[in-house]
């Protein structure tokens, strides 16, 4: 087959399919003069809402601040513990850390998340909640989680910021808890010209107070009401999601596509993704697994096939958690899986002849 090079991700070539569009809408709001909030972001909180079968979304600035304000929200901070994975990218702790709480690990299962098996050892008296992250698009065994989380009063915040689109059991990610935070970052399944994110929830109070405290605990354009902070998005970048949007379900096909091309295709050769029966994910991350993880990586790389480590370096280990008390071999699952783990190119804008190539190479490099 002919060397083809094939990055990792091609954010322009979706731009170019919405490009139009895009420019006229710029030109639309920049007459316009409003550009916070308004009509467009309205419009697109509905969309989102009909997306993850939630009964509220609060458009916010970043998937991390979508983390912090719910947090906040339900007075989560110091002197309180709150449970995640610690194979996910930074956010999900830091959000924890920067409400004043401190993240407590829980190791993760072959599926890369959160393992329920293991998840009463780690909750004491000061556990206050639990953030599952459905990471690569996976939904987590959330049946067991919100069982335990109801066992043991506590609050259970999807982090759904890998997984707009994916469902347990027939339900939409993003309304399995009492509250869920996405990230439209662009490198995000269905992503904005930016940072940006959202919250889903069913509870109106909640929707009521985050609102709130998006825009600075306002009650009014003078008077606030309590301190908050300024998470919002801009009338353009919402613009953006609700031309996008139309084609949300056409977008999520070629992920799972894609996924489901690789994983029949490569599971004789590498360890593919661990996927209940009941689960429909969206394969935001397609993560192999290979004990000469280096190797390949750096094969598919002279082959012209970028991939990526989605993530090198377990949370615990990382400087920023020192303080947590963590060491090597506390959480040995997502020790072991953070040195085998691969991520290979993923994106409706691959064409069949790309994806054909990876699968060829992927084989190829692995059959040495």
């Amino acid at each position: 087959m002919t060397k083809c090079d094939i990055p990792f991700v091609n954010l322009s070539l979706q731009y170019e399919k919405y490009r139009e569009e895009i420019l006229d809408k710029v030109d639309e709001i920049s007459r316009s003069g409003q550009y916070i909030g308004g009509e467009e972001v309205l419009k697109f909180e509905k969309n989102l809402a009909q997306v993850t079968g939630s009964e509220f979304v609060i458009a916010v600035g970043n998937g991390t601040d979508a983390l912090s304000l719910i947090l906040k929200s339900y007075n989560i901070g110091k002197g309180d513990e709150v449970i995640t994975a610690p194979n996910s990218f930074i956010a999900s702790a830091g959000a924890i850390a920067d409400v004043g709480a401190t993240p407590v690990f829980c190791d993760v299962g072959t599926d890369y998340n959160l393992d329920p098996n293991k998840l009463e050892l780690s909750i004491t008296s000061r556990t206050k909640a639990i953030i599952p992250v459905h990471l690569t698009g996976n939904p987590v065994a959330m049946d067991e989680i919100n069982g335990i989380a109801k066992k043991y009063n506590l609050i259970v915040i999807e982090d759904a910021a890998q997984a707009i689109g994916a469902r347990y059991k027939g339900n939409k990610v993003g309304s399995l808890g009492h509250a869920a935070a996405f990230s439209l970052h662009p490198l995000k399944n269905l992503h904005l010209m930016g940072d940006a994110g959202f919250i889903s929830t069913n509870d109106e109070n909640l929707y009521n107070h985050i609102k709130q405290r998006q825009n600075h605990g306002l009650k009014n354009r003078d008077e606030s009401q309590f301190w908050g902070q300024n998470s919002r998005i801009d009338a353009l970048q919402a613009a953006i999601g609700n031309i996008k949007i139309r084609d949300f379900d056409a977008i999520t096909q070629r992920f799972c596509d894609i996924g489901a091309y690789y994983q029949s295709m490569l599971s004789a050769h590498v360890q593919c993704p661990v996927i209940a029966s009941h689960n429909k994910p969206v394969y935001h991350n397609f993560v192999i697994q290979s004990r000469n993880r280096n190797c390949l990586m750096e094969s598919l790389s002279k082959s012209g096939v970028a991939t990526k480590i989605h993530y090198p370096m377990p949370l615990h280990l990382m400087e920023s958690a020192k303080g947590l008390g963590y060491a090597l071999g506390d959480f040995p699952v997502a020790e072991q899986q953070s040195e085998q783990i691969l991520s290979l190119p993923i994106y409706p804008e691959l064409t069949d002849t790309q994806v054909e190539y990876v699968v060829e190479q992927v084989k190829t490099h692995t059959n040495k």
